[in-house]
């Protein structure tokens, strides 16, 4: 089974622009340092509010990735932008990449 995080957050709308612009470095920093990332999708739910989901080959890696932080360069400009972590979900998926 692949673990799935979901976090919900906010931005404000005049900083959009930014934090797309963030998020291939921080992808890179992803694929670098996290064991088991397999893929991500930012999904904007409203001006403000953005849902991120990402595809973890195990539980344990995403609790690794959460122990880790924003320990890279291209984390941290991302996260930095977020005003407010609304949540944090974790769930499991077996379709990953079925049609």
């Amino acid at each position: 089974m692949t673990a799935v995080e979901m976090t919900r957050f906010r931005v404000p709308a005049e900083r959009a622009d930014t934090l797309l612009a963030a998020r291939p470095a921080m992808l890179r920093d992803f694929q670098d340092d996290r064991a088991g990332f397999l893929e991500a999708r930012l999904i904007r739910v409203s001006d403000d509010e953005w849902l991120d989901i990402v595809f973890w080959a195990s539980s344990e890696d995403f609790a690794e990735s959460r122990r880790r932080g924003a320990n890279r360069p291209g984390i941290q400009a991302f996260f930095s932008l977020i005003d407010a972590v609304i949540s944090v979900e974790e769930g499991t998926t077996t379709d990953l990449g079925q049609s």
